[in-house]
């Protein structure tokens, strides 16, 4: 099922300076030398939520999950948007959701592909609480496929959506698919285990995810030694930055390239806190890490390049429900492929976006005027942060910083 992908999988090894070990098989371990000098591009997109509206179309007769708002079932978000636009096509494929994703993917190569996964893999278990609820029947699982998907985070308000049942078998689903999960596990030494992804002759690079409360997620589904979960930030302060600087730099390699995911932060927003900025750069400072991915905002945050290093503090919801309207001052139907391009010792060479419009549940390329307003909107936000966007000519979006 699994796109042939740049980026070799490997599972996480202590190894001398300067070499990485297979764990591809049970075969003996070959020791590799890591290969440095050219730069290495990486795809990152936000929240993915299949559940709300894409699986009914995968398969119209299923009533799939509860949703959010008022909504009783996945179905009614295709009734709503049957409504307002044309009629849907039901079934489509697994493609259909992506839309123009697929033929920017062919274009611009990007050595690694990473998504937000905010949904449970299982087809059994009772959903928790009364909160929202999201899940990603197995059999749909080739939607991500479909996308050439190198590795999910997990590490978000969804991961437990259908108890600890509904943990085991997305833990299980994505082994068997081929994709790396990160941010959740079996208990606490799993949760917290940086997935990595080889990519001969550029550089290894290690994901790191974890949660904090302040996106809304439940205190009881950190991950402890007897006790399945997420992996879990108590608190953005040193003794964190301590914490996953510890692990990061026990075995970091000459070439490496470190990306911390962290689910963080309020849905809706564009102020970026001081705790937050402050633990952004500790993570640069202190724990040596090149790339914060951060998510959870329902639409793109601002950006910030720290000491070479860049900071997504939000890239917003990816895939998921139809958003045709706007809330507040925010475009919740637009979302954006984020390309960074970074060099051999992890400095940001250049970060480009791809501005895109969910219509029909399907991502469409953004119109001139939506991609203009998506590079004024976060260049606003970004000014005390040093960073406007530039639209291009091609139609995409480019960083610059100072």
């Amino acid at each position: 099922m699994r796109r042939p992908g740049k980026g070799v999988p490997l599972r996480f090894v202590t190894a001398p300076p300067g070499l990485l070990r297979s764990a591809d098989s049970a075969s003996p371990v070959v020791a590799m030398h890591v290969q440095t000098g050219s730069p290495l591009t990486l795809f990152f997109c936000g929240d993915v939520m299949t559940g709300h509206g894409i699986d009914p179309l995968l398969h119209p007769s299923e009533l799939l999950s509860p949703t959010l708002r008022s909504v009783t079932d996945a179905l009614q978000y295709v009734r709503d948007a049957s409504q307002d636009d044309l009629p849907l096509p039901r079934p489509v494929c697994f493609d259909y959701p992506w839309g123009d994703v697929l033929g920017l993917l062919r274009r611009e190569q990007p050595d690694l592909r990473l998504v937000n996964l905010e949904a449970t893999i299982t087809a059994r278990g009772t959903p928790v609480a009364t909160r929202a609820h999201t899940r990603l029947p197995p059999q749909h699982l080739p939607i991500l496929a479909a996308l050439g998907v190198d590795g999910v985070v997990l590490a978000n308000h969804h991961a437990l959506d259908w108890g600890e049942g509904g943990l085991d078998d997305t833990l299980a689903a994505l082994r068997q698919a081929g994709i790396t999960g990160v941010g959740a596990g079996h208990d606490r030494v799993e949760a917290e285990q940086e997935a990595q992804w080889l990519v001969p002759g550029k550089a290894r690079i290690r994901v790191f995810a974890f949660g904090h409360a302040s996106s809304g997620l439940p205190a009881d589904w950190a991950a402890n030694e007897d006790h399945p979960g997420i992996g879990w930030l108590d608190a953005l302060d040193d003794t964190t930055v301590a914490r996953i600087g510890q692990r990061i730099l026990a075995t970091r390699n000459e070439g490496d390239i470190v990306v911390v995911s962290l689910h963080w932060g309020g849905g809706w927003g564009y102020e970026v806190s001081a705790e937050q900025r402050s633990f952004a750069h500790a993570l640069v400072d202190e724990a040596g890490v090149d790339i914060v991915w951060g998510h959870g905002s329902h639409h793109p945050r601002p950006i910030e390049v720290y000491h070479g290093r860049l900071i997504l503090y939000g890239i917003g919801d990816f895939q998921g429900e139809n958003r045709n309207a706007e809330h507040g001052n925010f475009r919740p139907d637009l979302a954006a492929m984020y390309l960074p391009c970074v060099a051999p010792d992890g400095s940001l060479r250049e970060l480009r976006l791809w501005p895109l419009r969910v219509h029909l549940f399907r991502l469409k390329r953004a119109s001139a005027g939506d991609s203009y307003w998506l590079a004024r909107t976060l260049s606003d936000a970004g000014t005390e942060l040093g960073t406007t966007l530039e639209m291009q000519g091609d139609g995409s979006l480019r960083l610059a910083w100072h």
